[in-house]
């Protein structure tokens, strides 16, 4: 018996997908041109080749389906009757027989016109032929599609189911529903089931997984059972007993003491004497839940007396528990899970593969020489070297991680409890690391005090001494003159300073100059004007130079203080012409060939290197010249062009 990972089913598409999948797959993957002059026999092997690949393909696609869906024969029996209970044994069994029927007519089909294809005597004749051979296997398909629908949909709800491993260590919970089945689970594993104080909240089985002994425990949450016999009882219900009769496992029988569940202890217990059959050969215990609604003292004699009767079979553990405090709960895992290990040891004890081990083992007990009690003797060495190593390690300090699994889940991590030189009542203080903008680290100094005590001294005798005292200056009418003028100024120059900086024109990015040169803001009027607003005296600079300018010819400019723009360099005569009347010299730009030479003799060097270089390139390399970079077409077209013919390896 064999597991069966069932979300490696691969989809099952509907009849006209199907259909659509497998003619567009031949007509993609074989050969699609054929003509009348060609010979017959050639025509015969074209439309052959495309039934023979249309039916292979049918083929393999249904016989993938057909592998890829579970034998109920073949699967672990929990899983057969599950299935069975879900989609009815007869009616899956039938729908994959089908799809193995139209397997073998798709073949028969194929065969059959290859056969008549052998002899068809013309183009018209060979393609209908292959027109009626696809024709016939899409029927046979189209027939399928309620088998492909139906197989479709047991395989996303088998996708669904959880993953059961039924040869694990199993704990299965069952009971009434609505008696608090999924709050344990949900309690001791890291399952999420839904809770809801209305019955048949739990529609299937569900799976949670939880260690003890380090070992990994299943757990599944069946759907509520509800008495009345097997016949009449749902899907829902059939999923539950399924788990029951199938799995090895412990069983929890769950019982709702305060009968919030709608069930009274006496139906409960009926339940619990009709499916005691499934129970054979598992270990049992009945938990009784919800004891913080009511407790077992507060019941009355009548329900006491059926609890009673469960408690005096010996070998059926009934426990108490409730899973909102979580009283009992851990107590009742624990107890499932010995009872299940033990079982499984005795399990194996008695199969014959123990005796064989068994024979192989020898247990050898030493027999006591007499009734003298000889207690085990350390060494005085062994004793001061472990001594030793208990002081060493007292003396070694813990690391935070060390403290951290020592403490679980009640650690704290705490950076300030090392502070030794900071009191215990200052050390979770809260320091600030900047004040009014400022780093405090800067301004921390251990004798800060001290200095402030000296500070404060020395500005006492300042005083005291009359340092800061003012003599009283009687100023004439000059020093007043002088002194207003000096604050205008300084005034002034704030002002302008704030005028720059709040302008928008100097805080915009500068643009490159273009054919419009920049406009200068300042000038010689501007500037006499600024300073007699001062105060200066400016009389007598009305014909003074303040700057000087070089004309540049080359590029077009002219004199400071004319507007006039150039479009082109001046010729020889007007340029001579502005430099007289300029009085200002003349600048001309070197030519490239003259750029970075230092002198004539490096000059004629570099004309002799560029000389070489370029008869290098003409006469080694076959280029025009210095600034050749003509590529020639490496795949001549009319070489390539045109369709090989059949056997050939050469084109035209």
């Amino acid at each position: 018996m064999s597991l069966y990972n069932f979300k490696k089913i691969m989809v099952v598409p509907p009849a006209k997908d199907f259909i659509d999948i497998m003619l567009s797959k031949t007509q993609r993957k074989t050969p699609t041109v054929v003509h009348k002059g060609y010979k017959i026999s050639r025509i015969r092997t074209f439309y052959t080749r495309k039934v023979k690949y249309t039916q292979q393909n049918f083929h393999d696609r249904l016989s993938q389906i057909i592998q890829d869906f579970p034998k109920l024969d073949d699967v672990h029996p929990f899983y057969a009757d599950l299935m069975n209970v879900l989609y009815d044994k007869d009616h899956y069994k039938l729908a994959l027989g089908q799809l193995n029927t139209a397997r073998h007519l798709v073949d028969n089909v194929a065969k059959d016109y290859v056969r008549l294809l052998k002899y068809g005597d013309s183009l018209y004749r060979c393609k209908q032929l292959k027109k009626a051979a696809l024709g016939r296997m899409a029927t046979i398909m189209k027939r399928q599609a309620s088998n492909l629908t139906y197989l479709e949909q047991v395989r996303q709800h088998l996708s669904r189911l959880p993953t059961i491993d039924p040869y694990s260590r199993t704990i299965i919970i069952c009971g009434f529903p609505n008696v608090g089945k999924s709050s344990f689970i949900n309690k001791i594993t890291r399952a999420d089931v839904e809770v809801q104080p209305y019955a048949f909240t739990t529609k299937s089985l569900y799976v949670g997984h939880t260690d003890y002994k380090y070992l990994r425990w299943q757990v599944i949450d069946t759907p509520g059972i509800l008495d009345h016999p097997l016949e009449e009882r749902n899907v829902i219900e059939m999923q539950a007993i399924t788990a029951l009769a199938h799995l090895r496992s412990c069983v929890l029988y769950f019982m709702d003491i305060s009968e919030q569940c709608g069930h009274s202890l006496e139906e409960q217990v009926k339940l619990f004497e009709s499916i005691k059959p499934l129970f054979t050969n598992k270990p049992l215990i009945v938990a009784i839940n919800k004891i913080d609604i009511l407790s077992l003292d507060d019941l009355s004699e009548e329900r006491k007396a059926v609890i009673t009767k469960l408690q005096e079979d010996t070998s059926i553990p009934v426990m108490f528990m409730s899973t909102v405090n979580e009283t009992g709960v851990m107590e009742v895992k624990v107890e499932a899970c010995e009872r299940l290990l033990s079982f499984r040891v005795d399990q194996k004890m008695r199969t014959k593969k123990v005796d064989n081990i068994l024979n192989r083992l020898h247990v050898a007990v030493p027999a006591p020489r007499d009734e003298k009690v000889r207690a085990p003797c350390i060494p005085e060495q062994a004793l001061a070297r472990l001594e030793k190593n208990a002081a060493k390690a007292e003396r070694k300090r813990k690391l935070e991680k060390d403290i951290e699994e020592e403490m679980g889940d009640d650690y704290i991590l705490d950076l300030k409890k090392n502070y030794a030189d900071i009191p215990e009542e200052e050390r979770y203080d809260v320091i600030p690391e900047f004040w009014e903008g400022h780093n405090v680290a800067d301004y921390i100094d251990e004798d800060i005090f001290a200095k402030l005590e000296e500070l404060e001294r020395e500005e006492g005798l300042r005083v005291e001494g009359g340092v800061y005292e003012v003599p009283d200056m009687s100023m004439d009418e000059t020093l007043k003159e002088i002194r207003e003028m000096a604050k205008q100024i300084r005034g002034k120059r704030f002002h302008l300073r704030d005028d720059k900086r709040l302008s928008s024109k100097k805080n915009k990015p500068v643009m490159p100059r273009n054919k419009q040169a920049k406009v200068r803001d300042r000038s010689v009027s501007k500037l006499r004007e600024t300073m007699q607003n001062l105060g200066v005296d400016m009389s007598g600079t009305e014909n003074a130079n303040f700057t000087k300018s070089v004309v540049d010819i080359r590029r077009g400019l002219v004199p400071v203080g004319s507007k006039k723009l150039l479009k082109s360099p001046l010729p020889d005569k007007e340029t001579s012409a502005i430099v007289k009347k300029t009085g200002l010299p003349l600048k001309r730009a070197p030519s490239r060939d003259n750029m970075g030479v230092k002198n004539t003799a490096m000059k004629k060097k570099l004309q002799v290197m560029a000389k070489r270089d370029i008869a290098k390139k003409v006469t080694r390399l076959g280029l025009k010249g210095e600034a050749d970079r003509f590529i020639g077409t490496k795949m001549p077209k009319h070489l390539f062009s045109g369709k090989r013919g059949i056997g050939k390896t050469d084109r035209r």
